[in-house]
């Protein structure tokens, strides 16, 4: 397979990500990850691994409760030796606004899997001392 054609792969999966999300599809969205696959959510204290990650999202998606992330902007590259791959992407979000997502993956008996999966919402630079003085405030 030729990098452009594994990319092409890789964008499927993360596509297919987003998609079982909207639609709280547990089985798909768990098949994209791997086992032991981590998730950092916007608040500093989120960070699920392996099956508590699974239960997490079994609490929201067993009661038909998905999330809505579309992503417009994404790059991703691909470790010379092909088995491991990053992304970043910018992604709207209808509470949060613009978002970024960013991660891992590793092919795992030839297929992708989401091994981390970061979220986070950007900060322009000019509120950045507002926004840290408020999080100190709220610890």
């Amino acid at each position: 397979m030729t990098a452009d054609s594994e990319i092409a792969r890789i964008k499927t999966v993360l596509d297919g990500f987003h998609a079982a999300a909207v639609s709280a599809d547990e089985a798909g969205y768990l098949a994209l990850l791997s086992p032991d696959a981590v998730f950092l959510g916007t608040d500093g204290g989120e960070r699920w691994a392996g099956e508590a990650y699974r239960a997490f999202i079994h609490s929201y998606f067993s009661r038909g409760i998905g999330w809505t992330y579309v992503p417009s902007k994404r790059s991703v590259g691909i470790a010379a030796d092909g088995r491991t791959a990053w992304f970043d992407e910018r992604l709207e979000n209808e509470s949060f606004g613009a978002c970024r997502g960013t991660g891992v993956l590793q092919l795992r008996d030839g297929e992708w899997r989401v091994e981390q999966y970061n979220l986070t919402i950007p900060i322009p630079n000019e509120l950045a001392g507002e926004v840290v003085a408020r999080i100190r405030e709220a610890e």
